[in-house]
C-alpha cells in the first residue's frame, strides 16, 4: 500500500482511491478558502505527499497494530478474570520484577528499557478506547458537516494538511499523462554504464512503469474476480451444507378388512368387537385399527391376530391411546 500510495500521489497527486474516481488533491489557503484560479490549478507539493502518505499509510496501520494489541491484552484480562492467574502470567510478572540487583550495568539498561517499554505498552493499551471513540467521532462530525455542506474537508486530516478534494477537469487529466511521459523520458535519459547495463536499467524501468500503470485496472479485476469467485463457493457451500427439506411422504395406505374378519361399524367411536362406544381406546399396531383396550387386549391374547384384518398381532403391539380418535 505504501508504493502504491506513492506512486498515485506522485503521478496523480491523488490517493489511489481518489484517482479510481477523478478526483485530485489542491492545497487550499489558510482559511480554507478555495480559489478555483489560483489553488486548484496547484500541485501538491513534496510536504504535502508525505503527509498524506502518513496519514494513508501509516497511522492505519499504526491503529490496526494497537487494535490486535487491544484484543490481544482484553481477552488476557477476560480469561485471567474467568479462571484466575495463570503461571503464564505469573511468569511474566516475575520476568518483570526479579533480578532487581543487576549484574552489570548493561544488563541495567537492558532491564529498565523493558520496563520502560512495558509501562508505555500498558499506558497505548489503557488510552487506546479513548483515542479511537475521538478518531470516529471526529470523523463522523466532519463526513456529516461535509454531506450538509458546512466544510470542504470530509476527514481531519485534509484540514490539517491543508488539502481539497476535487475533481480533476479533462486538460488537467491530460497534462498529468504528459508531464508523467516527461518524467520517465528524463529518467530513461539519466541511465548510465555500459550498453547491456543500460538496457538491463530500461528494461526493469519499463516493466516497473507498466505495472504501475495497470496496478489500478489489475487491483479492479483482480477485486472483481476475488468477489465472483467469494459469491460461486458460497453459493456452492450452501447448497452443499444447506438441510435438505423433503415433503412429508403420504401415510401408507390403511390394511383392508378381511372377507372373514369382523365388519367396521358405521359409527366409528364404535368398538368393533364389543359393539359399544369406545372406552380406554388402543390400537393394533400391524393393521392400525382402534378398539376398548380390554375387548382387543382379550382378543389378541386368545387369537394372536386383528379381528379386521386377520393381521398377526401379539398383544405387545398393543398400544394405548390418551385420546378416543
Amino acid at each position: 500500500m505504501l508504493v502504491l500510495e506513492a506512486h498515485s500521489l506522485r503521478t496523480t497527486d491523488a490517493s489511489f482511491s481518489e484517482s479510481l474516481y477523478g478526483l485530485r488533491r489542491r492545497p487550499v489557503n489558510i482559511m480554507g478558502q478555495l480559489d478555483s484560479q489560483s489553488t486548484l490549478k496547484t500541485s501538491i507539493t513534496r510536504r504535502h505527499r508525505y503527509l498524506s502518505l502518513l496519514f494513508l499509510v501509516g497511522l492505519p496501520y499504526l491503529k490496526s497494530k494497537a487494535q490486535g494489541l487491544y484484543e490481544s491484552q482484553s481477552r488476557n484480562i477476560n480469561h485471567a478474570a474467568m479462571w484466575g492467574r495463570g503461571d503464564a502470567d505469573q511468569l511474566d510478572e516475575d520476568s518483570l520484577y526479579a533480578e532487581r540487583d543487576p549484574v552489570s550495568s548493561s544488563q541495567s539498561n537492558e532491564d529498565a528499557f523493558h520496563t520502560f517499554r512495558d509501562k508505555l505498552k500498558n499506558f497505548l493499551i489503557r488510552m487506546y478506547p479513548w483515542i479511537h471513540a475521538t478518531q470516529e467521532g471526529l470523523s463522523f462530525a466532519y463526513q456529516l458537516l461535509y454531506l450538509l455542506d458546512a466544510t470542504h474537508f470530509y476527514t481531519p486530516a485534509l484540514q490539517i494538511m491543508g488539502l481539497h478534494v476535487c475533481r480533476a477537469s479533462g486538460q488537467e487529466l491530460m497534462d498529468a499523462s504528459s508531464q508523467i511521459a516527461e518524467r520517465r523520458n528524463r529518467e530513461f535519459e539519466r541511465l548510465r554504464g555500459p550498453r547491456l547495463a543500460q538496457a538491463f536499467q530500461r528494461v526493469a524501468l519499463k516493466t516497473l512503469y507498466n505495472a504501475l500503470d495497470f496496478a489500478q485496472t489489475g487491483l479492479i479485476a483482480s477485486v472483481f474476480l476475488f468477489k465472483m469467485m467469494e459469491w460461486w463457493y458460497q453459493s456452492a457451500e450452501e447448497r452443499v451444507t444447506a438441510p435438505t427439506v423433503y415433503p412429508a411422504p403420504p401415510p401408507p395406505p390403511a390394511p383392508k378388512a378381511a372377507e372373514k374378519g369382523i365388519p367396521l361399524p358405521k359409527d366409528r367411536r364404535i368398538c368393533p368387537l364389543c359393539l359399544k362406544k369406545r372406552t380406554n381406546p388402543a390400537l393394533v399396531a400391524s393393521s392400525g385399527y382402534v378398539f376398548c383396550y380390554p375387548c382387543i387386549f382379550s382378543y389378541a391374547t386368545q387369537y394372536n391376530r386383528c379381528p379386521i384384518t386377520l393381521i398377526p398381532a401379539a398383544p405387545n403391539q398393543i398400544r394405548r391411546l390418551f385420546y378416543d380418535s
